[in-house]
């Protein structure tokens, strides 16, 4: 019989010696291949020679800012990236999110955290980024076709908005991707709109209240001074 698939490959870029041990371990007890780099050098060229199904990058690394060994990754692979900072400034996340990086997480993690994170975007990658066109999206109560437009909740159709369809779409299309601010407004309302929150605040709360209710969202989740984030409904 052929030898089954290897599992997933990660690749760790961090500096700290005992982080990287600890990486190691959570990401092996998840079932995953690890490889690991102390410096971002060291680390391109791993992603080079053995190219990862994720990548888990620290901001501070000795010999290049983060910020810059994302930029040089993302000009020729498309793993998802996660970034793990000490950095929790909201505009260093936003900055990290923009350049390319699919999620942040802030230095000290919870092991949970941390697993759920790297399920989600290995899961993500796996189905090509969510729901491809044509297909169907679903959590919870909430049904999403893209191929024929349409949203339904507990089976009954929900009518949107062109804006509210377009808004819920792009979160669909990057299910379980922190989408920032600036990333949503230029999508939906194009480049000149970066700048203008307040739109994307009034359609949120539009969109949230005719696919979630009244209550707590539970889907269309709020990154705090990032952006926003679809998530698969908790069971």
């Amino acid at each position: 019989m052929p030898d089954p698939s290897p599992a997933p490959l990660a690749l760790v870029i961090d500096d700290e010696p005992q982080m990287r041990r600890l990486l190691r371990t959570l990401l092996e007890a998840d079932g995953l291949r690890v490889l690991d780099a102390a410096t971002a050098g060291e680390g391109l060229i791993l992603a080079a020679q053995k190219p990862p199904a994720l990548v888990l990058l620290d901001l501070g690394l000795p010999d290049m800012d983060g910020g810059e060994a994302l930029r040089r990754l993302r000009e020729w692979c498309r793993a998802p990236v996660l970034i793990l900072s000490v950095r929790d400034a909201d505009d260093q996340k936003v900055q990290a999110l923009d350049g390319g990086a699919d999620d942040y997480v802030t230095k000290p993690f919870s092991a949970a955290e941390l697993s759920a994170r790297v399920r989600v975007l290995l899961r993500r990658a796996q189905t090509a980024g969510g729901a491809g066109e044509g297909s169907v999206w679903e959590s919870g109560p909430l049904r999403v076709d893209l191929a024929a437009r349409t949203v339904s909740v507990n089976g009954g159709e929900v009518r949107l908005t062109a804006t509210e369809w377009s808004l819920l779409a792009l979160f669909v299309r990057h299910a379980g991707r922190v989408l920032t601010h600036r990333q949503i407004l230029r999508e939906v309302w194009g480049p000149n709109a970066e700048e203008h929150r307040q739109y994307l605040r009034v359609y949120m709360a539009h969109l949230r209240r005719k696919v979630e209710g009244d209550g707590p969202p539970r889907l269309l989740r709020t990154e705090p001074g990032v952006g926003y984030r679809l998530v698969t409904a908790e069971k």
